[in-house]
């Protein structure tokens, strides 16, 4: 059985411009999260971090 996509949540909900400053999900995929498949929660949780990194560098 695969393992479970824990959600990317650190409890920092914050949003800035329709993103999340804790985690770096957008609104719709903090909502959506439960609903998720496993390949969709791995590809948010990517594009979460990578918009997270994006937020540091800038």
């Amino acid at each position: 059985m695969a393992k479970k996509i824990e959600s990317p949540c650190v409890s920092v909900c914050q949003l800035s411009g329709g993103l999340c400053t804790g985690c770096g999900r957008t609104v719709e995929e903090i909502r959506h999260w439960k609903a998720m498949k496993r390949p969709e929660k791995m590809k948010t949780v990517k594009r979460a971090e990578e918009r997270l990194k994006k937020t540091t560098r800038d």
